[in-house]
């Protein structure tokens, strides 16, 4: 999966370096995994501006500006406050588009209603943005890899449709 990662980190860097565009990450569960994979490719600070690791619903709240009453309401494990913190990292980072993950990685702290394995994945702009849920547990490492891998391929799925769609 290290591989493949870095594979489509190398697309996405192609695509955002091409168009000027700049991206940020905001992540929870996945606790950096993501910015990681995307700064193995050497020359990503040329488009990458950083990441912001809110695994703490204060965190999300005071740096992403996620909505108290949408975690009360909701929980910090739904398409909404992935959608936040999206919009978030964009704003705080100015960047173009961010990329968002928060979830619940295990082994423990799932509930009937959400699970663990339960990870919610956002990327776009502030206007145009993109979820994919996951749930499946297949144990901590591996949920990790897992959503690390299905944000890439949701972002370089995203840059496909929306940016070199608009270029040619």
């Amino acid at each position: 999966m290290e591989f493949e990662n870095k594979v489509l980190s190398s697309e996405i860097q192609r695509i955002m370096y091409e168009a000027g565009l700049t991206l940020s990450t905001a992540e929870s569960c996945t606790g950096g995994h993501i910015a990681e994979s995307i700064i193995a490719v050497p020359g990503s600070s040329e488009y990458f501006k950083g990441g912001i690791i809110s695994y703490t619903n204060e965190i999300k709240e005071r740096l992403l500006g996620v909505d108290p009453q949408l975690i009360a309401e909701k929980t910090a494990v739904c398409e909404e406050v992935a959608i936040a913190m999206v919009r978030g990292a964009n704003k705080a980072m100015h960047t173009d588009y961010a990329i968002a993950a928060t979830g619940i990685a295990g082994p423990g702290g799932g509930t009937k209603e959400i699970p663990v394995g339960t990870i919610w994945l956002a990327c776009g702009s502030s206007d145009e943005i993109e979820t994919f849920k996951i749930e499946e547990d297949e144990g901590r490492d591996k949920n990790l890899a897992n959503a690390t891998s299905k944000a890439l391929h949701l972002f370089l799925g995203f840059l496909n449709k929306h940016v070199t769609k608009t270029e040619e």
